[in-house]
């Protein structure tokens, strides 16, 4: 065996010990415990956003079967600021890092109840540009983050299927105004849209089952 041979094996063996030995020592995933995340959620959550997480008020948004990671998320970012909402920075502000996991692993395993649109013409108008987008005014398809069907796409892009058109409308027109803040993404996206096509993908995407 060559020398060259030998410091090529050499180098590879030591790089395959060092990755064993990394994962070995990978901080394990925080547990989570869905039993306190719906003991925190029906003794403080319910009364706004509803059994399992299914709000009746339209300007409330529906967190049935969101995923856990973006419930998260979104808890610690109204409990920094980054996402400014007072009534939700006095709630977001009492629970834990744990609690919050926790919570988002309860309504990740609870059924969203279907919505449905209520303006044929305008949900017709919204299934084009979440589907298609708009090309001209490179405003991407709704689809491309959150999928055909809205389920979005875990840890990445939240679940958008049935929920409330009002409480959609509300939160795309204040990316749009700049006083949501905490989704560049979304910001662009939304800078883009007039009010109609605001209304419009929201009433489509409150039938989107």
């Amino acid at each position: 065996m060559t020398l060259f041979v030998r410091m090529l094996l050499s180098v590879s063996l030591t790089g395959i010990f060092l990755q064993a030995h990394a994962q070995d020592h990978a901080p394990a995933a925080p547990k989570v415990d869905p039993a306190k995340g719906a003991a925190i959620f029906n003794g403080v959550c319910v009364t706004c956003h509803g059994a399992e997480g299914n709000s009746g008020i339209p300007l409330n948004p529906k967190l049935a079967q969101q995923h856990p990671e973006y419930i998260a998320k979104q808890l610690a970012e109204f409990k920094s600021g980054k996402r400014a909402n007072p009534v939700m920075l006095g709630f977001a502000s009492a629970l834990s890092e744990d609690d919050m996991r926790n919570v988002g692993a309860y309504l990740g395993s609870t059924k969203a109840k279907p919505g449905f649109a209520k303006d044929k013409e305008l949900a017709a108008l919204g299934e084009k540009i979440y589907r298609g987008g708009i090309a001209d005014r490179q405003i991407p398809a709704c689809a491309g983050c959150h999928s055909p069907n809205g389920a979005g796409i875990p840890a990445q892009y939240p679940r958008l299927s049935g929920q409330h058109a009002d409480y959609t409308t509300s939160q795309l027109t204040q990316f749009r105004d700049g006083i949501r803040k905490n989704s560049l993404q979304m910001s662009q996206v939304a800078a883009k849209l007039n009010d109609r096509e605001i209304k419009a993908v929201a009433d489509y995407i409150a039938g989107l089952n």
